[in-house]
């Protein structure tokens, strides 16, 4: 019998936000990975443990939820202005796909750290003490993000005192600006509002005609009102997660939410395309208990949002989607804003299932249309292993089982 050896390709295992991921340098990879297609697909999958029919991911380094099935692929740029280019792919668990269509925020704030750590950024640029800006290009959605990154004694500072809600331990605190957040025109997903309304009329079979807000600003995504759902807003992952009617209306609207902002021409492609757009409701500020027990009183947060991602209620909140919440805010009309009690607001604290996240947003009117130049967060990033990730060597085949 013929044994297939196994190879070993460089990796740094990394949290970034509420999200984990393996991180490549894209000259590691096998050469037959270093582009788009099906065999770096194959890797990846495997790598990260997927498909697997038991939802584990017990053969690979996948965490089995949406928030630790993650591959990151970072490369020096060759775009002016750059520093590095970053491309995301989601890992389905169950399935033999890897969604490469939005970006993760999370996992943002961990890329200017590894950018710095492999030697991505040429190390006489950094300082000694301070804080380095790394210029990231994030390539699967042509956007800008800045990501301003604490250094010590030249190397990269993880430890710190800052928290993040979902994350159990302070770490350094990494500023993040995605610049012009925004879709515009001839972007894969059309305009910031791809239907030129603020607020839209959603009509999902089986659930209803529901007030929605679809809107294209860190990752597409679909507002909808908790009261309309029959949702509070205070709810935590086992009240949605545990439904399976609740989670399959979710993918309901979702699924025509993705055809009415123009990103797929039937609901039947929305299984191929996981990641995007994302669903969240949302509700007037409320008290409730997050899942770490703290107690969160109404005056804590301006609003509250739940969303969805991969099918399942985030534990947290995803970056883009916090990056699509400041956006909406920011704009008088949208349900966001609404629920955050009307007008404009340049940052907004709003409660998830962990607690609290805060969010900033630039918006301005121009001839007519809404503009939003950067939405601004803080997060934290944190290498957890690095080395090498093993897969058998017919990983880029079909015959390895995707």
């Amino acid at each position: 019998m013929t044994h297939v050896p196994q190879i070993k390709v460089p990796a740094v295992y990394m949290r970034g936000g509420t999200s984990k991921g393996v991180f490549f340098r894209l000259q590691d990879l096998p050469e037959a990975a270093q582009a788009p297609g099906a065999a770096r697909d194959n890797f990846l999958l495997r790598v990260i443990g997927s498909p697997d029919p038991y939802g584990k991911q017990i053969d690979g380094m996948g965490g089995a939820t949406s928030s630790t099935s993650k591959a990151v692929i970072v490369a020096r740029s060759s775009r002016p202005g750059h520093d590095v280019d970053y491309l995301f792919g989601q890992v389905s668990i169950d399935k033999p796909f890897v969604d490469w269509s939005g970006n993760c925020g999370n996992l943002s704030a961990a890329v200017g750290a590894f950018a710095i750590s492999s030697g991505l950024v040429h190390h006489e640029r950094i300082p000694r003490d301070g804080t380095f800006t790394v210029r990231i290009w994030q390539a699967n959605i042509n956007k800008t993000i800045v990501a301003h990154v604490p250094i010590t004694h030249g190397q990269v500072q993880e430890t710190g005192d800052f928290e993040l809600d979902g994350v159990t331990f302070p770490a350094a605190e990494v500023r993040l600006e995605f610049m012009d957040p925004a879709a515009e025109e001839g972007d894969g997903g059309g305009a910031m509002f791809p239907t030129g309304s603020l607020v839209d009329d959603l009509e999902v079979p089986g659930v209803g005609t529901l007030k929605a807000t679809l809107i294209n600003a860190g990752i597409p995504t679909v507002f909808v009102n908790a009261r309309d759902i029959g949702f509070t807003g205070t709810e935590l992952q086992d009240d949605v997660n545990g439904d399976p009617k609740a989670l399959a209306m979710f993918e309901a609207i979702r699924a025509h939410g993705a055809v009415r902002m123009g990103l797929i021409s039937h609901v039947d492609e929305a299984a191929r395309r996981q990641h995007t757009p994302k669903v969240a409701f949302v509700a007037p500020a409320a008290p409730y208990t997050a899942s770490s027990g703290r107690r969160i009183e109404v005056q804590d947060v301006d609003l509250l949002v739940r969303a969805l991602s991969m099918g399942k209620l985030h534990h947290a909140m995803m970056g883009t989607a916090a990056v699509a919440i400041g956006t909406a805010a920011a704009i008088p009309g949208t349900l966001v804003s609404l629920a955050a009690g009307g007008g404009g607001q340049e940052a907004v604290r709003f409660g998830h299932p962990s607690g609290t996240l805060r969010v900033g947003a630039v918006a301005r009117r121009i001839k007519g249309d809404w503009v939003v130049t950067k939405a601004v967060m803080s997060r934290s990033s944190r290498v957890l292993m690095e080395g090498w990730v093993r897969v058998p060597a017919d990983a880029f085949s079909s015959r390895s089982g995707v």
